[in-house]
C-alpha cells in the first residue's frame, strides 16, 4: 500500500468504524510491511521548565489561569538535564523528549541554554525532541544545528474543533511551525489527544490534517486525555480501550510509515489493551514515572510487559541517522531577536472562561 496524501474525512471515517476485527488485521498487515512487529521504541519525556504558561488550553495543567497545583519550576540546567537522560539511556530509552511550557521560542539565553542542552543528549547517542512552542525558521536551524532529531507540535484535534479548546492561539500557527522545521533536516512529529469531547468526525479531521501534510509527520502521538482538576475538561469521561485502539489502527493505515506513539492515557489501560494498540500498529511509548505533568507507568513496569510481549526497545537512529552537532561557536544560523506576531484569535471559549472564572474567586477566597 503506497502511502497518500489525499484521505478525505469520509475515507477515513469509513475505516475507523470498520468491524474491530477487520480494522485490526488490516492495520496489523499495515504495520508489518513497514515496521518490524516487536520492536517499539521507548522514549522519556522531560519536563524541563514546567508550569506558568500563558494559554488557555482547556486540557492542560500548565496553563497559568487554571490553578491545578502544578509546581512550576524555571529552566533546568544542562548539567541535571544530561543526568536525567543518562538515567533515561540506562533504563532502556532511546529518545529524550524535552518539553518547555512556552507559547513560542524566544531568542535568549535561555533558548540557548535549551541548544546546548541538544547538543549534550546528541553527544550522548540518544535521539533528542523538543517541544517547545511555536518557531520561526531561523530557530528551527539553529536546533538542527545543535543536533535535534525531532520537534514536536502536535496539532491536538481537527481544525473546527480546535476552537473549542483553544483561542489564544490559531490553527495555522501550529501549521506554520511544522512548515518551518520542515525546512531544516528535523524530522516532524505531531499528533493529538482524543477524549475532550470532539466527535469521530474531528477525530477523521485531525488525521486528514496530518496524513495530507506532504511528506507526513515521520511520528504522530496519539494522546488519551488524563483529565485533571482545575482544568476545563476535568469532568471529561475517560475514553475506552477500543477508541484508543481504533485511533491506532487508522492512524496506521493512513500513515504506514510514520511511528505511531502510544501517548499519555497508558496508566487508564490494561496490559492487554496496550497489547492490542500495539498489534493495531502502535510502536512507540514514553517511559517514566510522568508525562510533563500527568501519571505514566513506571518503566520496571514497561520492560515487564516488553518481556511478556516478546518486545524489543528500538536502538536510536533506527529510521534516520545521527544528525551531526555543530558547536555554538561554529554555528551559521545567529540569534535575529525575532518578535514574530503569532495569531490570538480571541474568541470565547465558554467552558474555559467559566473555569478560569472559578479559579479567580478561589484564589480571593
Amino acid at each position: 500500500m503506497a502511502t497518500r496524501h489525499n484521505w478525505t474525512k469520509e475515507e477515513i471515517l469509513e475505516i475507523y468504524n470498520k468491524p474491530l476485527m477487520e480494522l485490526l488485521y488490516e492495520a496489523a498487515t499495515v504495520h508489518r510491511k513497514h515496521h518490524d512487529p516487536n520492536t517499539v521504541q521507548v522514549s522519556t519525556l522531560l519536563s524541563i521548565k514546567t508550569g506558568g504558561c500563558p494559554e488557555d488550553c482547556g486540557y492542560c495543567p500548565q496553563a497559568a489561569r487554571y490553578h491545578t497545583d502544578i509546581a512550576g519550576n524555571d529552566l533546568m540546567s544542562v548539567s541535571h538535564v544530561k543526568a536525567q537522560a543518562l538515567r533515561a539511556k540506562s533504563a532502556g530509552s532511546s529518545r529524550v523528549c524535552m518539553g518547555a511550557a512556552w507559547r513560542n521560542v524566544k531568542d535568549g539565553p535561555e533558548f540557548d541554554n535549551v541548544l546546548e542542552m541538544v547538543r549534550t543528549i546528541n553527544k550522548l547517542d540518544m535521539e533528542v525532541c523538543c517541544t517547545l512552542g511555536m518557531l520561526t525558521e531561523n530557530q528551527a536551524q539553529r536546533l538542527a544545528e545543535a543536533g535535534l532529531y525531532a520537534y514536536n507540535h502536535n496539532l491536538d484535534t481537527s481544525e473546527e474543533y480546535y476552537k473549542e479548546v483553544i483561542s489564544t492561539r490559531g490553527f495555522e500557527d501550529r501549521l506554520e511551525t511544522i512548515d518551518n522545521v520542515r525546512k531544516t533536516n528535523v524530522t516532524v512529529c505531531s499528533g493529538g489527544i482524543i477524549g475532550m469531547g470532539e466527535k469521530e468526525e474531528d477525530r477523521a479531521g485531525m488525521l486528514v490534517a496530518l496524513s495530507t501534510l506532504n511528506p507526513q509527520p515521520e511520528s504522530v502521538p496519539i494522546n488519551a486525555l488524563v483529565p485533571v482538576e482545575g482544568t476545563p475538561m476535568e469532568e471529561q469521561a475517560p475514553v475506552s480501550i477500543w477508541e484508543m485502539v481504533r485511533m491506532v489502527a487508522t492512524t496506521r493505515i493512513v500513515m504506514p510509515e510514520t511511528q505511531v506513539r502510544l501517548s499519555a492515557g497508558r496508566t487508564q489501560m490494561s496490559r492487554e489493551g496496550q497489547a492490542m494498540c500495539f498489534f493495531a500498529g502502535a510502536n512507540s511509548i514514553f517511559a517514566g514515572d510522568k508525562l510533563l505533568t500527568t501519571p505514566n507507568p513506571d518503566v520496571s513496569e514497561d520492560m515487564q510487559m516488553f518481556k511478556a510481549l516478546g518486545l524489543n526497545p528500538q536502538k536510536p537512529f533506527t529510521k534516520k541517522s545521527k544528525p551531526e552537532t555543530v558547536e555554538a561557536t561554529d554555528s551559521k544560523y545567529n540569534s535575529l531577536g525575532e518578535k514574530p506576531k503569532w495569531s490570538r484569535p480571541g474568541h470565547i471559549i465558554e467552558r474555559n472562561k467559566v473555569t478560569e472564572e472559578k479559579q479567580k474567586a478561589k484564589a480571593k477566597a
